[in-house]
């Protein structure tokens, strides 16, 4: 597979965007947000179905979004949500961010949640973040860590859950603990004044709990990541059916409590 090929390892199955939905600028980009004011102009790299972008463009309005995605399906229910909460500053289109089809130093803020974990050559898509924005202007990323997430309590199924995922996300080109490595990208990518800083996600309630492993126990068996798990010769349907039924029975816990670790640069160009 050639360095910037890579594959996207949850596709845009259900379970997958019943997660992506659920983020915000405050809980997926709060490391961001004293950056940001009315007027700024704004690429959100990897938008997914815009949740986030919606939430850019109403800050920095009358300032516009840009919002790329590769999958221009995701990018037409992105368009669907800002149109829904009546915004005009933004547009959409498909794009590579290994390649990026827009000028040098085009915006003020270039922004990717959950993106380089899955790209082919993160540094080079930190070059062309870099490249399109503008002197004086910050490129943001922010990317979970699966090595470090963590749970209780102690369920073996989880522990296969966990070794599975980063044998297929690697098998598809990408790095699942691409949080702990995004200083080092961003460093490699050219940037030298750069505040690292990390936040978590945690699901302890009753109804959070619930929500997280029912999304993963039907993206193990039902999505593209299951067929990719499966094709890759990574684990069968029937242990993708064990782990699903684990993710259940953890959901079911009452004392269940999971984290979610993400590294974030923020570096200013």
């Amino acid at each position: 597979m050639p360095k910037e090929t890579a594959v996207y390892t949850h596709g845009h199955h259900e379970s997958v965007l019943r997660s992506h939905r659920w983020r915000t600028a405050a809980n997926s980009a709060a490391y961001l947000l004293d950056e940001l004011r009315p007027g700024l102009t704004v690429l959100d790299v990897g938008c997914g179905p815009g949740t986030i972008t919606a939430d850019l463009a109403a800050l920095v309005a009358p300032g516009r979004v840009t919002a790329v995605d590769a999958a221009t399906d995701i990018l037409n229910q992105a368009a669907a949500v800002a149109a829904e909460r009546g915004l005009e500053n933004v547009e959409f289109a498909v794009a590579d961010v290994h390649a990026l089809d827009f000028p040098d130093d085009s915006f003020d803020v270039v922004h990717a949640h959950q993106v380089l974990q899955h790209v082919g050559d993160p540094v080079q898509a930190l070059r062309e973040m870099r490249r399109v924005c503008r002197p004086g202007g910050v490129v943001a990323a922010r990317d979970s860590d699966y090595a470090a997430m963590t749970w209780y309590p102690e369920t073996p199924g989880l522990g296969t859950w966990l070794d599975v995922y980063g044998r297929v996300a690697r098998g598809n080109g990408g790095e699942p603990d691409a949080g702990r490595r995004l200083l080092s990208w961003a460093r490699q990518a050219g940037f030298t004044d750069i505040t690292p800083t990390a936040a978590a996600w945690c699901f302890a309630t009753p109804e959070s709990r619930a929500w997280w492993s029912g999304l993963w126990a039907d993206r193990t068996t039902d999505s593209v990541y299951a067929e990719l798990a499966v094709a890759g010769g990574h684990a069968s349907a029937e242990q993708l059916t064990e782990i699903a039924g684990a993710w259940r029975s953890w959901g079911g816990e009452g004392d269940g409590w999971f984290m979610v670790p993400h590294g974030e640069v923020l570096c200013r160009v």
